[in-house]
């Protein structure tokens, strides 16, 4: 379980394609106090740990993971977010996220305000139960709040905190990013579609 708040901005420092999957090495500075079996989110994408040492540390991305996130198309130089799984006596600053990607969404708009930045994503319809205005939606791993939203596609508003300390700086028109819906939201709209069954 993870609160989508970013600990660091990470690196890819390489790529091993497997017979279905992929190896991907990431550097990052707390790469020395992960262990095998521990959990880490990779710009949203909940991996197990198969390998850290001092810098880096190694997942392993499956066939599942790469059909519904962005990992796929991860390369050596890729920034990602990354978190540490949470601790149960520390704050919840952001919302409840378990690292299960529903899907990917694409950039549609970038505005740049005075002191923001606004980011139209498209999502897949299936997924609109789910949304509501000011609600939590995790992209990329990042906790967000969607500030509007429209038929399929949705706007975040990004700090310059966020901005500078994520892979966000990334994002263009056309990128694609992860996305997880909120977790009690897909429990109750799961409720209502099965209560009369």
């Amino acid at each position: 379980m993870f609160t989508g708040i970013i600990e660091e901005l990470g690196q890819i420092e390489d790529v091993e394609a497997l017979e279905g999957g992929r190896r991907l090495t990431v550097a990052s500075t707390f790469a020395d106090e992960l262990a095998v079996d521990q959990s880490v989110s990779i710009n949203g994408a909940c991996q197990t740990v198969v390998r850290s040492e001092a810098g880096t540390f190694d997942v392993i991305a499956v066939e599942e993971t790469l059909a519904k996130t962005t990992l796929g198309s991860l390369e050596a130089g890729s920034k990602v977010n990354l978190e540490r799984a949470m601790r149960p006596d520390a704050r919840l600053d952001g919302h409840l996220v378990q690292g299960h990607v529903d899907g990917t969404g694409t950039i549609e708009l970038v505005e740049k305000l005075a002191d923001s930045r606004l980011y139209r994503i498209a999502y897949e319809a299936s997924f609109a139960p789910y949304l509501i205005p000011v609600g939590s939606i995790t992209v990329d791993g990042i906790s967000l709040t969607v500030a509007r939203l429209d038929q399929h596609v949705f706007t975040v508003s990004i700090i310059p905190h966020t901005y500078a300390i994520t892979n966000v700086s990334t994002w263009q028109l056309g990128t694609a990013v992860n996305l997880e819906f909120d977790l009690i939201g897909k429990y109750v709209a799961r409720w209502m579609e099965t209560r009369h069954a």
